[in-house]
């Protein structure tokens, strides 16, 4: 809010706002009429860390990270009318998959799950790996339907999309899916070593195009360790846009996390910042940071997911809440566009 707008006149603005849009198809449209999405939200809707969202229908559904032994289970999943009050619907997976446990020794749970609808399944790609290794893999769960409540509901795991090792100069966490307006699939995936990383995504199966094509470096930074991962794709009037996470996640409120955006003309690159720095030299234009906070009590903001809803774009992310001794906690922000096309959190 500009110094000396009052409230008041954002209210009545708001209120005008509102009836002029009364037709919207944004269930949380009068949700968030009175105040944010972040003030509205259960706080003690927790862990929730490497949020994934989709809607389907008026439904929002959100997975996350999870480990075994964990009450929320392995990639807890909940459901939403209003992206406020949410419902949990139990985890996708009863126990970690054979092959993840047999593939990467010592892995405890499934990290950073992404959540997408293609070739009539509903695609849930998920991170197998150890904290600080590069020994990884992104695995793939599909079920026709999230309606738990249809015969035809069900999660089957389709195993392996594709790994990394030690030898290798990218780590293969944090997968993202993007659909591309020509039909064309694709993946960015990326977590420190070399940074961020596209591949061609085969439509029909959810699996590699191309096992043996080449990786696309999208991003990364002249640091070591190279601090950058959870890649998030998006696009609009005619860019490309990648969102991705600098600096340190999972330290508490010690975490030094933050998102930037970046943007490109065509899907490979190359992705500058709105200065015009490439992402690929460490550039990268902040939208979420923790010195946004004036009450400094959200640490860390960052592993975000764009929600696409009709009228209105959401950043949907994960935080460290400084009251509860650095719990990570679901935070939801509208997102809105500048006039020269950059995201803003709102």
């Amino acid at each position: 809010m500009t110094k000396g707008f009052s409230a008041r006149s954002a209210a009545l603005m708001l209120a005008a706002v509102l009836a002029a849009c009364s037709a919207s198809t944004s269930p949380v449209a009068d949700a968030a009429s009175e105040k944010s999405l972040n003030a509205q939200l259960d706080e003690t809707l927790l862990p929730v860390h490497d949020p994934a969202i989709i809607r389907v229908g008026d439904t929002y559904h959100l997975f996350s990270t999870g480990h075994a032994g964990e009450k929320a289970g392995i990639i807890p999943w909940r459901t939403s009318k209003d992206l406020v009050h949410w419902t949990e619907e139990g985890p996708v997976f009863v126990q970690l998959p054979t092959w993840a446990t047999e593939r990467i020794k010592g892995t405890r749970g499934l990290w950073a799950p992404d959540i997408s609808y293609s070739n009539g399944e509903y695609r849930l790609y998920y991170s197998v790996s150890t904290f600080g290794k590069n020994r990884s893999a992104i695995g793939l769960a599909v079920t026709p339907t999230l309606d738990r409540s249809d015969p035809k509901f069900g999660w089957i795991d389709r195993g392996l999309v594709i790994e990394s090792h030690p030898s290798d100069d990218y780590n293969t966490i944090d997968p993202n899916l993007f659909h591309d307006d020509d039909g064309r699939q694709w993946m960015v995936f990326g977590s420190f070593w070399g940074g961020i990383k596209l591949t061609e995504i085969d439509p029909a199966t959810g699996k590699l195009k191309d096992p043996k094509a080449p990786l696309q470096a999208l991003a990364r930074r002249p640091l070591d360790p190279d601090p950058v991962e959870a890649p998030f794709l998006i696009k609009r009037d005619g860019f490309y846009y990648l969102f991705i996470s600098y600096d340190f996640c999972c330290r508490g409120t010690k975490s030094t996390y933050y998102t930037v955006v970046g943007r490109a003309k065509a899907i490979q690159g190359p992705y500058l910042d709105r200065d015009g720095k490439p992402l690929l030299e460490g550039g990268g234009t902040v939208v979420l940071h923790a010195n946004q906070d004036p009450q400094k009590r959200w640490v860390g903001p960052g592993h975000n997911a764009i929600l696409r809803d009709p009228g209105q774009d959401y950043i949907v992310y994960h935080a460290y809440d400084a009251t509860r001794r650095g719990a990570p906690a679901l935070r939801i922000q509208p997102l809105v566009w500048t006039k020269d096309s950059w995201p803003e959190a709102r």
